[in-house]
């Protein structure tokens, strides 16, 4: 069974995450989109906290939010307590966020990579699991 996706962007994100939204939704995944809904300037936190926040909760499972960077939505979503969100700008990274670091954002620089690219990244991410062992361990002293 597919997870729950939560989903936002920033204007320079935003081409990324209608594509991604489609294609998300066109394989059977529950997505709900937290905006933005234009190109026009947007603030990237009032899209990465209310992501971070339905992931935080429990009302979904995975988040993924983009940005021109992924910085500033990383370092948004990374606020919220059991938020891991990392930047991935190759399908490998998404690979060793999930199975190393458990993560359950993954952040996406649209300025800096292919939107084809991304959707791999995406893919790799959600079709990773979380491997435990020894990353437990690790995993269970990050929250402050």
């Amino acid at each position: 069974m597919n997870p729950t996706l939560a989903i936002g962007a920033d204007h320079a994100g935003f081409e990324y995450k209608e594509l991604l939204k489609k294609a998300l939704l066109s394989q059977g995944y529950t997505v709900k989109d937290f905006g933005t809904h234009t190109t026009e300037s947007a603030d990237y936190p009032d899209f990465a906290h209310p992501v971070a926040r339905a992931v935080e909760k429990g009302e979904f499972e995975l988040g993924i939010l983009i940005c021109g960077s992924a910085n500033g939505v990383a370092i948004t979503a990374n606020k919220h307590q059991g938020i891991r969100a990392a930047i991935c700008w190759t399908e490998e990274l998404a690979s060793l966020a999930r199975l190393h670091n458990n993560a359950n954002i993954v952040c996406v620089p649209a300025r800096f990579i292919a939107y084809a690219e991304a959707e791999k990244i995406v893919d790799r991410f959600l079709h990773t699991a979380f491997e435990g062992g020894r990353h437990e361990r690790r995993v269970s002293k990050i929250t402050c």
